[in-house]
């Protein structure tokens, strides 16, 4: 499995980077009342899981970020889609993160 990222999927995960962040914002705010409740974490694990999706978005890390932002359905079919099928075949190992 490849370590790196191609440049044309980088720019892919730099155009929906900003759109999967807007989408995972729009869910977070409407779970707010559910996690609020939500005893079986703390808050700050909760804000953990949430910051390693989006945090530090540099292409070292893009692999592990779009298949992290694709196991959280975040990632439509179409920008999936928009990947090489070398990085899609590796964010589909990598599987949910």
């Amino acid at each position: 499995m490849p370590r790196t990222i191609a440049e044309a999927d980088w720019k892919v995960l730099r155009r929906v980077h900003p759109l999967a962040l807007e989408r995972y914002c729009e869910r977070v705010l409407a779970e707010i009342e559910r996690v609020t409740h939500n005893s079986a974490q703390s808050t700050h694990q909760r804000y953990l899981d949430m910051a390693r999706i989006f945090n530090d978005p540099k292409r070292s890390c893009a692999l592990t970020m779009l298949a992290r932002i694709r196991s959280d359905g975040l990632l439509t079919e179409q920008e999936f889609s928009s990947l090489s099928p070398e990085t899609r075949s590796a964010i589909e190992l990598l599987g949910p993160g």
